[in-house]
């Protein structure tokens, strides 16, 4: 028997000599530290280093959700972390870990609370060459909020209460462990180990802001003539939609939503007016005329043109409240800033609002008039046409869309024009890519929802180029019984990189695609699949994929339309500006 083989030999020997003895093996402590956290659902792989912590927590009844790569584990973690707010948690062995990089690279844009957890070869032979070794920690260090390797087999469940504790203080965000395949397989006194409660070591309540704060922000927008309020993601914690919904019904000031703040007030509230991107809302670009910015979790990043003109006047008052500090001001200084819990300091604004009486201002009319021009460009391009229109498309989804169906958008022209028109009408409902233009996320973040609410349709849009990241994942749709369904937009080309290189340079380079029949590699894998080449085969076709409960995708060949994101991403290159998009 070689090393490998003799040395498990002896863990099971040890592992059943200490049942019952009241010792307890790192698995363990890795399931019952999970569990504590209300963690049901593990997105993983199986391989070397996590065997002895699949095996315990199988047994603790944990369901896994084994995809066919890392990155889409990491993805799947990332969306039930901000979908359901709990930690999304993926696992994983040495070279998976490597395949998850982008997966947690794009939860840190998202902003969820992923917790990450890899094995390792033994921590006794690790600097030595070891067993697929690489500095997983150091990997991890730049597209985290921290990473650390356990060392002591007692230490995983504080060292786990801490990982969460760091993925849910300020913006959330992944955070990563390495958890070496000998401290899983450790054997210690379980009077030498503490667990911790969450209530213990986090969320022990909303720090309140100063009342002079609280009265000079309302004091500013009772002054303005044309207000604007951007709810972005770090909004979206608890219940802060109720939180913002009771204020502008308050103060009667309009709101414009972004990230997983999207639907936490619907689109269809007669004080919200809707997806605030420049790029594909005309509603939106009307912040260049706003007096007051109120920014509810918004960062200064490039979406909001860094808060600085001319996507926000230089003379404009901005309010900006964040659970991280450090983003208050930090590309332009703000006339109030509140450090802390979004909701908490809603429910204060509110609170002081109410003293008031507010009317609403002509501004208001304004902004409406311009979503219902904009409503009716999009609506305009709808015609039935031989190739589509990826308008035609998303005007035809619209009609069959149920109240708490699931939107989830890739990238690109196709999805954009999906993304300017279909309203969002729940929380944490429609998800789109995140700020890090990572295409790919759309089928394991469905798949998710999915899993996060198996009585709700989940309806996803991909283009032809973003399926081919993960549309292997199909597969484990049909294995899990996951019935999603995917309206894919199929142009033959990576579209929106097309456009630009046409529109910038004049030629396209290396952005055409085959016509490809997607819908046969889904039947492949198990699922159901529909070509639609004609405007009048779409109806029956999405009709019949919602009605299954099956995993169904219908390839659906459109135009190359340059969206008005691509149309606005062209403008930015040709004017050398660093305008948002």
């Amino acid at each position: 028997m070689d090393r490998d083989g003799q040395d498990r030999e002896d863990r099971e020997d040890e592992r059943m000599s200490t049942s019952g003895s009241g010792m307890v093996s790192g698995s363990e402590l890795i399931g019952r530290a999970l569990a504590l956290e209300g963690v049901r659902n593990v997105f993983t792989i199986a391989g070397d280093h996590v065997l002895p912590a699949l095996d315990s927590m199988a047994d603790m009844g944990f369901r896994f959700v084994d995809t066919r790569h890392e990155q889409a584990a990491a993805h799947m973690a990332d969306a039930w972390g901000r979908i359901t707010g709990e930690p999304g948690v993926a696992m994983y062995t040495t070279p998976g870990f490597s395949n998850a990089i982008p997966g947690l690279a794009n939860a840190m844009h998202s902003e969820s609370p992923l917790l990450s957890i890899s094995g390792s070869a033994e921590l006794s032979e690790l600097g030595r060459g070891a067993m697929q070794e690489i500095d997983q920690v150091g990997m991890a260090r730049p597209v985290t909020k921290g990473a650390w390797m356990v060392t002591d087999t007692r230490r995983i469940p504080d060292m786990i209460a801490h990982a969460l504790r760091v993925a849910y203080s300020g913006r959330r965000g992944p955070v990563h462990l390495t958890i070496p395949v000998d401290i899983q397989q450790n054997f210690v006194r379980e009077e030498e180990v503490a667990f911790y409660q969450p209530s213990e070591y986090r969320g022990i309540g909303a720090a309140q802001a100063s009342q002079a704060d609280i009265e000079q922000a309302v004091a500013i927008l009772r002054g303005a003539k044309r207000p604007l309020i951007i709810a972005g993601s770090a909004a979206s914690y608890a219940r802060a939609g109720e939180a913002v919904q009771e204020f502008i019904e308050t103060t009667r000031l309009p709101l414009l939503t972004e990230g997983d703040a999207r639907g936490m007030v619907s689109d269809e509230h007669a004080y919200c007016l809707g997806f605030f991107d420049q790029g594909l809302s005309r509603t939106a670009r009307k912040i260049r005329e706003a007096d007051v910015v109120m920014m509810l979790g918004r960062k200064q990043d490039l979406i909001i043109g860094y808060a600085m003109s001319p996507t926000i006047p230089p003379d404009a008052k901005i309010i900006q409240v964040d659970p991280s500090e450090a983003e208050i001001g930090r590309n332009r200084g703000v006339a109030v800033g509140i450090a802390g819990d979004v909701e908490a300091t809603i429910r204060q604004l509110t609170a002081e609002a109410s003293k008031h009486s507010w009317s609403e201002l002509d501004w208001i009319s304004e902004l409406r008039a311009e979503r219902r021009a904009w409503h009716e460009h999009l609506e305009s391009l709808a015609a039935a046409e031989v190739p589509m229109h990826a308008m035609f498309v998303h005007r035809t989804v619209m009609q069959m869309l149920q109240p708490d169906d699931y939107l989830v958008f890739d990238g690109g022209d196709y999805c954009h024009f999906g993304r300017a028109y279909l309203p969002a009408r729940m929380p944490k409902s429609w998800l789109y890519v995140t700020p890090s233009g990572m295409l790919g996320h759309t089928f394991p973040t469905a798949l998710a929802a999915k899993l996060a609410h198996p009585e709700r349709r989940v309806i996803a849009f991909s283009g032809d180029g973003a399926f081919g990241f993960n549309g292997i994942e199909f597969d484990t749709a049909v294995r899990h019984n996951l019935p999603i369904v995917c309206v894919l937009g199929n142009d033959s080309a990576w579209g929106i990189d097309r456009q630009i290189q046409l529109g910038v340079y004049g030629k396209p380079v290396a952005t055409d695609l085959l016509p490809t029949r997607y819908d046969q590699v889904v039947r492949g894998l198990g699922g159901h699949g529909e070509v639609v080449e004609n405007p009048e085969e779409l109806h029956p076709a999405l009709e019949r994929c919602l009605k299954l409960e099956r995993p169904a995708l219908i390839n659906v060949q459109v135009q190359r339309a340059v969206s008005p994101r691509g149309q606005a991403a062209i403008n930015r290159w040709k004017s050398h500006t660093l305008e948002a998009f």
